[in-house]
């Protein structure tokens, strides 16, 4: 399956036609286990593309066994209506950023230090790696399955409606949303930014209405959810590395047979690493797309940021929050921080 630039950018039309399948996948025929997934991104991004192929995948290698049917878009709730959900067993299955999973799982979001990764190798090492494993654990702690490899959502970019963001100046008094998780309205913060925690299904009417002069996604993102629309400016900062754990409801996990466990996870991993080449090429022709839409792009240096963050105590106090052994393992990866 080759997913294109042209395949995620198609229009609104072509998304509801792809909904459908995935919100009625394999309806004809009574599964043994029937399965929804939720998550909080348009049908056309490679995580739903990839997603509905991964679904489709366990359903022939189970012969029918396993249906998981596929709700994007926010279609079941917002991020933190769904993760409670999930723990409760109405959702079996969830992808979300270990930095909103950090409400939950404190360590989940250390994945997202500002400015920690500077390219893809340094987030692959760490998160296929120690790192990775530290961050599954304590998740599994709270009553979560996580898969073994997380999806990839991109590195973060900064959009503005009113200016580029091209120094950590241009961010004193910037109303900017964020997730609602504690990290990103740290960094923010600590870069004189006056954040607003909100969530994703209700990013588009506050940037619209000025609620909020800006926002930070990867590209696909701002792409895919058409925040062009309502943006002018995107500086490539590259300031948070974010990625979306597959999470499954313990209960509805240990219901499956182990065999169907292992079919289930095998193709669910499978569909990750497929879907971080996916978002690694889209991103690579996205900034020319965007530009063609009206978006000015500007390169920010990240070395006056990440010296403003040490400055403000940003690192160290995040090190005393996550305590040594995670904060080493991150170090591991990327080098000193504080």
């Amino acid at each position: 399956m080759n997913i294109s630039r042209r395949t995620i950018l198609r229009s609104a039309a072509a998304a509801a036609v792809v909904a459908a399948p995935l919100r009625s996948a394999f309806s004809q025929a009574k599964a043994e286990f029937t399965y929804k997934y939720a998550n909080n991104l348009p049908v056309t991004h490679p995580m739903n593309l990839r997603a509905k192929e991964m679904a489709d995948a366990i359903r022939t290698e189970t012969n029918g066994r396993v249906d998981i049917q596929i709700f994007p878009n926010n279609q079941l709730g917002s991020d933190t209506d769904v993760l409670s959900q999930l723990r409760s067993g109405g959702v079996e299955f969830f992808t979300l950023s270990g930095l909103i999973l950090s409400t939950l799982v404190p360590a989940a979001s250390i994945s997202g230090v500002g400015f920690a990764f500077n390219d893809y190798p340094s987030v692959w090492k760490a998160m296929d790696g120690d790192l990775g494993a530290y961050i599954r654990a304590q998740i599994t702690k709270a009553g979560i399955v996580p898969m073994e490899k997380i999806w990839d959502n991109g590195f973060r970019q900064i959009t503005s409606s009113s200016k580029p963001i091209a120094t950590p100046t241009d961010l004193k008094g910037f109303k900017i949303r964020v997730p609602v998780s504690p990290l990103w309205t740290s960094m923010f913060k600590a870069l004189d930014a006056a954040p607003a925690s909100i969530n994703f299904a209700e990013v588009y009417s506050a940037l619209q209405t000025k609620i909020v002069d800006g926002q930070e996604n990867p590209l696909a993102i701002i792409s895919t959810a058409k925040l062009f629309e309502v943006q002018k400016y995107c500086s490539l900062s590259n300031h948070m590395w974010d990625g979306f754990w597959f999470l499954a409801s313990r209960k509805a996990w240990e219901k499956l047979p182990p065999d169907l466990r292992t079919i289930v996870a095998k193709h669910i991993n499978a569909a990750a690493l497929k879907e971080r080449d996916d978002v690694a090429q889209l991103n690579t022709g996205l900034q020319k797309d965007l530009a063609t839409k009206g978006m000015a792009f500007n390169q920010p240096d990240p070395v006056a940021f990440r010296d403003q963050l040490r400055k403000a105590g940003f690192y160290a106090e995040w090190k005393g929050k996550y305590g040594d052994e995670a904060w080493s393992l991150l170090e591991r990866s990327v080098g000193k921080l504080a």
